[in-house]
């Protein structure tokens, strides 16, 4: 006797989400699922926008510009020890609790929980002890070292807080609260734009307020994403005991944390390589110009990401459900949406690029290296665009091989080479260049994969029974 899936065994809350997963349209369900997560992508680059801004233009020194850069390596540091946690876990979790096991889900974030905030005082301690080379190791400059150790002094203070944050921020994404996870990362990034306009702008703090205003909001962040855990209005709960490092636990977090970790490592790598490269030239307006090119090309980037990972589990959950056809129909939709509203942002950002660079009160050879990088970046964004909807895809629909590959090559595997050619090549034009090259380069890895998951996922639709397409 067979029941019928939907009769047993689902709650109302599970049904309707189903429903809007299988029913609806499927640019207004792409929309629906990204924009939540549009928008804390958007405030958290915004943020880290202006924090760039109050320091290039408070303390008007392409020194302590470039010091952001040199911190952004230990930024990815930190994120690396919160996030591979967070995405494995949260992949996990989101499959246990579609299984009814949430006893199990519970130990599986307790476990990813603490594990981050034991990485994140290590790091903690780590950086304490060994600051200045591991800032020179970073690419930090004689002249830069002083700003960026005052910086990652409050970096690293909240350091195990963020590291925690990224898997509560992620948990309580997969159990369905997305609007609590970004309103979490929306009061730390406003409070710390707050505070950045009063450390430096009223107290004349410099750096260091700067650094503190960071280190506070990371905090306020943590403490409003606890919040629903500590009121137990959360799914799941985080409890001590519930640590479990199971051979099942260790090896779902690494096997889908894994791509995560490898692309921030790669990160780190390639950022600290710039740096130290630039520091060849002994001009820190190199690295300046990168890190507010980069500040700028962040928010389309971000926004980027956040409508691909609400594209993702359309992707994945059509896929599983043998909707093939809504697969292939959202992967055109998100092609188009993606590709067109980057193109329109990235005419007008190249259009304005040198009252950017004016805005953030860039010297001459700061600003004639930003209008070239920001010019490129604009260009090459399109191509970007497409990349990251094709490796959403691959994620979507469990294809892990594919995705790693396409995020390995924009962060590492086609970046490191081509910043040490152009290095070569072009000097300091040419890093200002490493980027939006590596970018289009990427395109052409992403490209034949594409072609392949099109093709493959039209096989599936044409091998699937017409009659089962009535459920």
């Amino acid at each position: 006797m067979h029941h019928h899936p939907h009769s047993i065994g689902l709650s109302g809350r599970e049904t309707a989400r189903r429903d809007m997963m299988l029913n609806t349209g499927i640019p207004k369900l792409v929309l629906k699922m990204a924009i939540p997560t549009i928008i804390s992508m958007l405030v958290t680059s915004m943020y880290h926008l202006a924090d760039t801004y109050f320091i290039s233009t408070i303390l008007k020194s392409d020194a302590a510009t470039a010091a952001v850069n040199v911190n952004s390596v230990l930024d990815n540091l930190i994120m690396m020890a919160g996030s591979f946690l967070a995405v494995g876990a949260n992949s996990y979790i989101a499959r246990l609790m579609g299984a009814k096991r949430n006893e199990h889900a519970t130990r599986v974030l307790s476990t990813a929980y603490f594990t981050a905030m034991f990485l994140g005082v290590l790091v903690m301690v780590l950086g304490f002890a060994t600051m200045e080379p591991m800032l020179r190791l970073f690419g930090a400059s004689d002249s830069s070292l002083g700003y960026a150790v005052d910086y990652a002094t409050y970096v690293l203070l909240a350091a195990p807080f963020m590291a925690t944050s990224f898997v509560l921020n992620q948990c309580l994404r997969s159990e369905g609260s997305a609007v609590y996870s970004m309103i979490g990362m929306t009061c730390g990034a406003v409070i710390n734009v707050g505070l950045d306009w009063l450390f430096m702008a009223v107290f004349d703090w410099g750096m260091t307020g700067a650094a503190a205003a960071t280190a506070i909001g990371k905090l306020v962040s943590f403490v409003v994403l606890m919040i629903p855990y500590l009121k137990k209005k959360s799914l799941l709960s985080i409890k001590f005991k519930a640590i479990t490092y199971s051979r099942d636990i260790v090896t779902e977090i690494f096997k889908m944390g894994n791509p995560s970790l490898f692309r921030l490592l790669l990160s780190c790598i390639a950022t600290a390589l710039l740096n130290n490269l630039a520091k060849g030239y002994a001009d820190d307006s190199i690295v300046s110009a990168i890190t507010i090119v980069n500040r700028i090309v962040m928010v389309i980037t971000s926004a980027l990401l956040g409508f691909g990972q609400g594209f993702q589990p359309v992707v994945g959950f059509n896929w599983g459900a043998k909707r093939y056809d809504r697969v292939l129909h959202s992967f055109k939709f998100a092609s188009i949406a993606g590709v067109a509203g980057v193109s329109a942002l990235s005419v007008i950002v190249g259009v304005s690029s040198e009252w950017f660079m004016e805005a953030f009160d860039a010297s001459e050879r700061t600003a004639e290296l930003g209008v070239l990088s920001l010019v490129l970046n604009c260009i090459a964004s399109p191509f970007h665009a497409w990349g990251i909807v094709v490796t959403m895809a691959y994620a979507g629909a469990g294809k892990g091989f594919g995705a790693t590959m396409l995020s390995l090559c924009r962060q590492g595997l086609c970046f490191i080479p081509v910043v040490l050619v152009l290095n070569v090549a072009f000097g300091p034009e040419g890093l200002a260049a490493s980027q939006p090259v590596a970018d289009t380069l990427t395109f052409f890895v992403a490209l034949p994969l594409a072609i392949a998951f099109v093709r493959q996922v039209k096989k599936l639709i044409k091998e699937r029974p017409k009659l089962e397409t009535a459920d």
